[in-house]
């Protein structure tokens, strides 16, 4: 079934200092995913403006609006998490009650953090190989790639701070095992 279930409850901010301080973070970061998204809109705009209304040429425009994209999508990572807009499914959460369900949200956000530890490592090491090397894109810009892919361990940073901080409100009882009422 699509959407939220009806027990759902909206995500608040929290009373715990570390967890909301990670929120906030995580809300910065989706006002700056909602940035580039819309910066990538106007230069496609711009791009087609210059290709068919004046017949110009564009060369950079492209590659810009593919990099805008990629980062504000892992830059947006945990803003959607702290949203709980990810598309889950919710089955066995709603068949589960009480200490099934919280274990169950505990053994997710586990798994969870560790996945997302691996693909920080890796991300922090390509953009470091990428910055240590000199790396640019094979374009006629040349744009020295450490830039865009400095988004890997941004986003994963911010998503593994967010899954952690989620893990404390779990631990701390200040949110209930996937958003769900106890009911």
């Amino acid at each position: 079934m699509a959407g939220h279930a009806p027990s759902a409850t909206q995500r608040t901010k929290s009373e715990n200092a570390f967890v909301r301080a990670v929120q906030n973070t995580s809300s910065v970061a989706g006002w700056c995913s909602a940035l580039m998204i819309l910066a990538a809109v106007f230069l496609t705009c711009q791009m087609i403006f210059i290709r068919f209304a004046l017949g110009g040429s564009t060369v950079w425009q492209t590659e810009i609006v593919v990099f805008l994209v990629i980062a504000a999508t892992l830059i947006g990572l945990p803003f959607v998490q702290f949203q709980r807009g990810h598309v889950n499914v919710d089955l066995i959460p709603l068949a589960l009650k009480g200490k099934a369900r919280f274990g169950l949200a505990i053994i997710t956000l586990t798994l969870s953090i560790a996945i997302i530890c691996v693909m920080l490592f890796y991300g922090y090491e390509y953009w470091h190989f990428a910055w240590a090397r000199g790396w640019t894109s094979d374009t006629v810009t040349a744009v020295p790639l450490w830039i865009p892919y400095l988004s890997l361990p941004i986003g994963f940073g911010l998503l593994l701070l967010q899954l952690i901080a989620d893990l404390v409100a779990l631990l701390t009882k200040s949110e209930t095992p996937f958003g769900l009422d106890a009911s």
